[in-house]
């Protein structure tokens, strides 16, 4: 390839790069297609003075640095600002963060097993898919989560806060998919429900469609349906699911009969395995709800919590094939 091609072909794999080129012909043709194609930093004419090239270079690093310091800042306001707002749900509503844990999962799972890219933003929208739950009462949310019937205030506010998650992450920079995913979580596939501005069908994003597959079938869980029944009864909702969606967690789920069941302390947790019920404090108060996969961030608040005021111990996890496999 020549030189035009090369740039252009390194563009592609290595985006950040600062590219520079040094060339014999020098004519306005290819100094054009250096930059329009290969989106170079520098365009350098043979020959060239030794202090010309240096400062090229040098310039070519402060730019990368610059580029990736910029992209660093970003992806850690951006860490940050989503570990705040995990941490804030848990704080005014442990229903609603458990719920958000245990969907994360199966959310992560089911787009890994259709093969999306992008994945980090499914994941995230189902970690904040229930931040726009701080508005409803505790007991609300466990009244829903358990089947029981809602007040008319109550249901009212519960269908507002798909839009309310959404317009509160709108303000965080890069944000903008992933609120457009939670707006949509509960949009039917068939385009029926909430919001009515939206579309149905492959218009929805595709991570609002997985979504609203998994927040469904937690509710079911909750209301004590087994997996099988619990898919079995989804597979005859015609038209409210995506069937590419549904297929996927039917695997995901036909997965799971290897689980392993186990009682252990909870200074013998391990990453990965998940809470069968919740964890509670000694005085009955929800410390992590069940479905929450252990991490070491769980770990750390264990050690804090389970000397003062104490957690109940001893808990029940599913240990998931993988790794009952690796022996852990």
């Amino acid at each position: 390839m020549d030189g035009i091609q090369f740039l252009s072909r390194v563009r592609q794999t290595a985006a950040d790069s600062v590219r520079i080129m040094l060339t014999g012909n020098a004519d306005l043709s290819t100094a054009i297609d250096a930059v329009n194609q290969g989106n170079v930093f520098r365009f350098l004419t043979k020959p060239c003075e030794q202090q010309v090239l240096f400062n090229a270079l040098s310039d070519g690093v402060r730019q990368y640095m610059l580029i990736t310091a910029e992209r660093e800042l970003l992806e850690k306001t951006l860490r940050g600002s989503i570990k705040v707002l995990s941490e804030i749900l848990h704080l005014l509503n442990p229903e609603a963060f458990g719920r958000a844990s245990r969907i994360t999962r199966y959310a992560r799972e089911t787009a890994s097993a259709m093969g999306v890219s992008g994945i980090w933003q499914i994941e995230t929208a189902a970690a904040l898919s229930q931040i726009g739950c701080v508005i409803l009462p505790e007991a609300a949310l466990k009244k829903l989560y358990r089947g029981q019937e809602l007040t008319a205030e109550e249901s009212q506010l519960f269908a507002m806060h798909p839009c309310i998650g959404s317009d509160l992450l709108s303000h965080i920079p890069r944000m903008k998919t992933i609120a457009k995913i939670i707006a949509d979580q509960e949009k039917n596939f068939d385009g029926s429900d909430s919001p009515p501005e939206s579309n149905g069908g492959e218009e929805i994003p595709l991570g609002a469609r997985i979504l609203k597959v998994v927040l469904d079938f937690d509710t079911l869980k909750a209301r004590g349906v087994s997996n099988s029944e619990a898919s079995g009864k989804m597979a005859k909702s015609t038209g409210r699911y995506d069937p590419d969606v549904l297929a996927a967690l039917r695997r995901i789920l036909a997965a799971e009969l290897h689980d392993e069941e186990r009682t252990v302390k909870t200074n013998e947790l391990v990453d990965g395995m998940i809470l069968a019920p919740d964890i509670r404090f000694l005085d009955g108060r929800i410390f992590v709800g069940r479905g929450y996969e252990v991490n070491l961030t769980l770990r750390e608040r264990i050690k804090n919590f389970s000397q003062r005021p104490g957690l109940q111990e001893p808990v029940k996890v599913t240990v998931p094939a993988k790794l009952v496999l690796e022996g852990r």
